[in-house]
């Protein structure tokens, strides 16, 4: 077993992100391939000839190379029967990639996605379309939880807490309607994209019922990932956005002075998307012992690996002791992927109390990203993940120890409930 797993993941090249950042997601990797065409050898998807090269392209790579051959009990040929002629259709770039998303959201797959050309996306550099505002499924309703400083959605008068009600003169409440549980936060993070350079107009509801509305642009941004960290006393909180293997390395060289004089830590994973496994199991390393089996990927074939704590291997760096100190880890709807194997390892350890609301449930891994003929990505799952007790995360998540979910009046209020009981479940520890 141990030398099958080393040359499967010596042929590997995994990503576990599903990035749900300020608008989405990304997954675990060993090194993330790109591949890039000459662009003379491009095709033009302005043409019906070059909108079907790629289309076939792409349903015929999720068709040899999704982890599930079942694809969850969906005619996946009847996908293309029934999208293919919408894709020769299409009127320009944007309207044939949305052809191409509607396709693949019938797999309900967060990892399996698609991106033009001018959206290809950087697991590692995170750039993403947004008019200033993220929002998040919050007692029921979609919530402005974050808006961007300096966006011209800060100068509108909306605030942290207010609910989203119209886009485009549609009910945000039609929209969602006969939405599963996990579709639903997914609809609502996403709800505001479009292409750059586009409007949209959004109306919102104030905290004393104000009804009010603006037209947003779209644009792009991008995101610097790492991590934070702070005292609140003598608790050290640590903020890690994803985990590459910068952010781990830096993490872990930051860990000793961050830590000198504290008396118990809260991880933060709340932001959390995912990103490198072999960068996720470095910061496991600094928590539990080595040798600790984080789990295993496999795919439709059945080949698989393992994951587990090495902490020998961290960085080159001399050994590490795991740190003892007692641990909270704060997580939400959009700690996804790596970051939900994290916190199920320490859950299930024993090693960390999880306080906050369920995860993502987003626990898919992608092997290689492949080129398609017009310039395009397409990432697709190609292994499944289970837990080293056999439990399977993907469309389930972790389930907090202590739930402690958002509502709108500690938005408006700024109090971080979870950071509080967290802070007081530590306190009693000592």
């Amino acid at each position: 077993m141990g030398r099958n797993r080393t040359s499967t993941r010596a042929g590997l090249s995994v990503v576990l992100c599903v990035l749900c950042l300020v608008v989405s997601v990304w997954s675990p990797q060993l090194t993330a391939r790109t591949f890039s065409r000459d662009d003379s050898s491009l095709v033009s998807t302005s043409t019906v000839e070059g909108r079907l090269a790629v289309f076939d392209d792409v349903w015929e790579t999720i068709q040899q190379r999704y982890y599930d051959p079942k694809f969850h009990g969906i005619d996946w040929q009847g996908k293309r029967d029934v999208f293919r002629p919408a894709a020769a259709r299409a009127n320009g770039t944007h309207e044939f990639y949305e052809v191409l998303r509607q396709m693949i959201g019938s797999l309900k797959d967060a990892h399996t996605r698609v991106y033009s050309p001018d959206e290809k996306f950087d697991w590692w550099n995170p750039r993403f379309i947004t008019v200033g505002l993220a929002i998040r499924e919050v007692e029921g309703v979609a919530t402005v939880v974050h808006i961007e400083a300096g966006s011209a959605a800060a100068q509108t008068g909306i605030r942290p807490g207010d609910v989203i009600t119209k886009i485009d003169d549609l009910s945000v409440s039609d929209l969602l309607a006969k939405r599963s549980d996990t579709m639903r936060s997914r609809t609502i993070a996403n709800i505001l994209d479009g292409a750059a350079g586009t409007a949209v107009k959004v109306g919102w509801t104030t905290r004393n019922g104000k009804k009010k509305s603006a037209v947003l642009q779209r644009y792009w941004s991008q995101r610097q990932l790492g991590f934070n960290n702070q005292r609140k006393g003598d608790i050290a909180v640590l903020r890690l956005d994803a985990f590459t293997q910068t952010v781990a390395l830096d993490f872990s060289k930051s860990l000793p002075d961050v830590l000198e004089g504290a008396t118990g830590i809260i991880l933060d994973l709340r932001g959390n998307g995912g990103g490198d496994a072999e960068a996720m199991a470095d910061v496991a390393s600094l928590f539990l012992d080595e040798g600790i089996n984080l789990g295993k990927f496999a795919d439709r074939s059945g080949a698989s690996f393992e994951l587990q704590t090495y902490s020998k291997r961290l960085w080159r760096m001399p050994r590490l002791a795991p740190v003892k100190l007692p641990l909270v880890v704060l997580t939400s709807e959009t700690t996804s992927s790596a970051a939900e194997i994290l916190a199920a390892a320490l859950q299930s350890k024993g090693r960390a109390r999880v306080i906050g609301t369920g995860t993502c449930g987003c626990v898919l891994a992608i092997r290689n990203r492949h080129a398609l003929p017009d310039g395009g990505i397409l990432d697709v799952s190609e292994f499944d993940y289970r837990t080293a007790g056999g439990v399977r995360l993907e469309g389930a998540g972790i389930k907090p120890d202590e739930l402690s979910p958002l509502k709108r009046s500690e938005i408006y209020s700024r109090l971080d409930r979870s950071l509080e009981l967290a802070r007081d479940f530590l306190d009693k520890a000592r």
